[in-house]
């Protein structure tokens, strides 16, 4: 089936192009014009991770119904004197202006809020004064209709506050005036995305086709994976702007799918470019002796190249595909809702991948693939093609790989022992591993909400959600008590007296920096007799961390049992899925500990560009995702490997043979795949987004070792120890896969 397929892809190869040509270019206007005039960047979200636990539950009990279906806007005002007759007189008229802007439903000035009888001031306005009395927040809310604010009004509202700041500016050039609120911030962290993806692309692409130009030596070569790449890309835009009108995405959503296409769309055309150019070469040199080739042009042999790649390394793509999407909707059995966004999304865009290189690098091979089998431009450098040439893409039969595959195989248990301490000293770090949410403790310093939010967080406290907030349904002598009991725990800074909001007693708890989580389970662990719910960002936190923690058995036994089942389906041993998965979960510790030590303990603060202190540990999503992602990418890797060792173990080879021209066949497109990823992640790992700096720097570590030192060293050395056994499957599963092998 899939040579057929491969044949008739480079048979009809117009055709195969004008539709993927049509589809993309659908993909693409969908994503940047839109249908309904919204692109894919309008209709991102940022409303972070969440679940619907016990502070989701404390929330909704206590939120203000009369602030139901609205967003708003703030004007911060800080370092000036409140009691100026300039202020007060543009206050009064910015006020003024907003409350008759149709759509605004409410516009609070804290300086016209009255003072109590007697004078005191009013605590109603207590949340927009600063906390040293020189500055105050002038808000203004809007009506949105389904959940959704009208553009229109948003800069209606926002020109007029703008144009307050810059009158207040003029009055106090010492003043600090900034204009912020929940729609400017998803907007700004919206833009730093999109920022972070064109710089991405920026560095992946050139630096992928400079690789791929040294393994080819040809620009021709080189360029077939990366349209593969950035046919990923559109179609992964395309399908996530579908995606926006069945569920939220939020904008870590956008860049990671991106990226996970465009590292498997090069890797998966690196695979079946090489493989073509072997079967090409192949089948020319047989022709020369061999009477039913012979008759057969050259056209006609190329063809039959481009079937017999599908058919093999084509087959390989549609496993490692498959075994990449299975670890991938392994994420579904999460309850936050963007994991389960990243799950659907990132299934799609492996379908996308493993279509690019099954249909559409098979159809410009039909063009180009005659053409592939002379000496490219850049071999006719003097001096650099001899360089060139020692990269070639097609193996000799013996090589650096089948050496090092030798010396391995003189000590295995020896190289396999050393290997495995190695990848667990690295991953040592993880033992001080400590969950926690980067994405709400650290906005990119280029987001023009970056002042706002740091002044607000600065001198506002109580205009900030509270961190951990106790909600109770008893009286007030009862809430002031557990209030009591809560301001003796240390690291807890100060209660306030209890209020009354809903009918319910509310007080909010202060705490030193990035202990809140503690706090929380603290609290929850010593709770008093009558209802109570522990709430707040913190405590939001925690829900959300324990339901991956409750989820994570179930999508770690659902990514066992499939690729476990679909690796002895290819090889019909128990042993080798089993020393695969041992393997990858070492090497994925290992970069844990890589991700603990730089982000977590700061190391890698100055080179990454970001403050150490805003850090309490590794983002909750970032460990999931990597995991997930890292685990697909291992297995990608094992089956370029195993593909190969099995191909020669099944042409009459002994095992220990098999590995050592396996690893030699396969070793040079391993590790040049491998180094484009690398380069790759590590491309968006420069980008402002916290989140995506974790996932960068750990997947690009988490595939470096993969490449690296696990499928040169750790696996040859491993399998080889094993050779007596490599094969072997009780026999009540040999039935198993001589029915449903998968094989040709």
């Amino acid at each position: 089936m899939l040579r057929s397929l491969g044949i008739a892809v480079a048979r009809h190869r117009l055709i195969t192009l004008i539709a993927w040509a049509v589809v993309l270019t659908a993909c693409a206007l969908t994503a940047l014009v839109g249908v309904t005039g919204e692109s894919l960047f309008d209709r991102l979200g940022s409303s972070g991770p969440s679940v619907d636990g016990e502070a989701a539950e404390a929330a909704r009990l206590t939120e203000n119904a009369e602030g139901a279906g609205t967003e708003a806007l703030q004007l911060l005002v800080y370092n000036v004197d409140p009691a100026s007759a300039e202020l007060q007189a543009t206050l009064a008229d910015t006020a003024s202006d907003l409350a008759a802007i149709d759509g605004v439903t409410e516009v609070v000035n804290p300086l016209a809020i009255p003072a109590l009888p007697g004078g005191s001031p009013n605590p109603a306005a207590a949340p927009l004064l600063a906390d040293d009395g020189t500055g105050l927040l002038l808000t203004a809310s809007m009506e949105t209709t389904d959940g959704a604010l009208s553009d229109s009004l948003l800069r209606e509202v926002e020109d007029r506050l703008d144009a307050a700041a810059d009158e207040i500016r003029a009055q106090d050039t010492d003043a600090t005036v900034e204009v912020g609120g929940s729609p400017l911030i998803v907007e700004s962290l919206v833009a730093v995305a999109e920022a972070d993806l064109q710089k991405g692309e920026l560095i992946a692409l050139p630096v992928a086709l400079l690789v791929m130009l040294i393994i080819f030596g040809g620009f021709l070569a080189a360029g077939i994976p990366l349209i593969g790449a950035i046919a990923s890309i559109l179609g992964a835009l395309g399908s996530l702007y579908a995606f926006t009108y069945l569920m939220e995405i939020d904008i870590t959503v956008m860049n990671v799918i991106t990226v996970i296409g465009l590292g498997l769309s090069i890797d998966y055309g690196l695979l079946i470019v090489s493989r073509f150019r072997e079967e090409f070469r192949a089948l020319v040199a047989r022709a020369r002796t061999a009477p039913d080739l012979a008759k057969l042009d050259r056209h006609e042999l190329m063809l039959q190249a481009v079937g017999a790649t599908v058919n093999t390394a084509g087959r390989t793509v549609l496993y490692s595909g498959l075994t990449f999407a299975i670890a991938t909707a392994g994420l579904l059995v999460f309850e936050p809702n963007i994991i389960r966004a990243i799950a659907v999304g990132a299934v799609s865009v492996v379908l996308i991948a493993i279509l690019t290189g099954l249909v559409l690098v098979p159809a410009l091979l039909g063009y180009f693939g005659e053409r592939l089998l002379k000496p490219g431009l850049m071999t006719r450098i003097p001096g650099l093609g001899g360089l060139l040439s020692r990269f070639g893409d097609v193996a000799p039969r013996e090589g650096f790989f089948s050496k090092l595959t030798r010396g391995i195989q003189l000590k295995p248990a020896l190289v396999a022992l050393a290997g495995i301490v190695g990848l667990l000293l690295l991953g040592s770090p993880a033992l001080a591993l400590n969950v926690a949410s980067t994405s709400d403790d650290v906005i990119p310093a280029s987001s023009s909400q970056y002042e706002f939010l740091t002044a607000l967080e600065d001198h506002f406290p109580l205009a900030t959600p509270a961190q951990v907030e106790l909600v109770s349904d008893t009286d007030e002598a009862g809430a002031a008590a557990w209030a009591e009991e809560v301001r003796a725990i240390p690291s807890v800074t100060d209660v306030s007296a209890p209020v009354e909001l809903n009918g319910y007693k509310v007080s909010r708890v202060e705490v030193e920096r990035h202990q809140g989580s503690d706090i929380v389970r603290e609290i929850r662990a010593d709770r008093p007799d009558f209802e109570n719910w522990v709430g707040g960002s913190d405590a939001a936190s925690v829900d959300y961390t324990d339901s991956l923690v409750r989820g994570a058995p179930w999508a770690a036994l659902i990514v066992f049992v499939a690729t476990f089942a679909l690796l002895f389906l290819m090889t019909g041993s128990v042993v080798i899925p089993l020393t695969a998965l041992g393997i990858s979960v070492i090497s994925l510790g290992a970069a844990v500990g890589v991700l603990v030590w730089g982000f977590q303990e700061g190391n890698l603060a100055g080179v990454l560009g970001f403050n150490a202190d805003d850090v309490a540990g590794v983002d909750a999503l970032v460990l999931t995702l990597v995991l997930t992602f890292g685990f697909g990418l291992a297995m990608d890797y094992e089956m370029f490997l195993l593909s190969r060792i099995k191909e020669h173990y099944e042409q009459g080879e002994s095992t220990r043979l098999a590995i050592e021209t396996g690893l030699q066949s396969s070793g040079r497109i391993i590790t040049s795949a491998g180094l484009i990823i690398v380069l790759v992640f590590a491309g968006f790992a420069t980008g402002e987004l916290m989140q995506m700096k974790e996932i960068g720097v750990a997947l690009a570590v988490a595939v470096l070792l993969d490449a690296t030192l696990v499928r040169t060293l750790l696996v040859p050395a491993v399998m080889t120890s094993l050779e007596r056994n490599l094969w072997w499957a009780p026999r009540w599963m040999h039935p198993i896969h001589a029915r449903f092998g998968l094989r040709e």
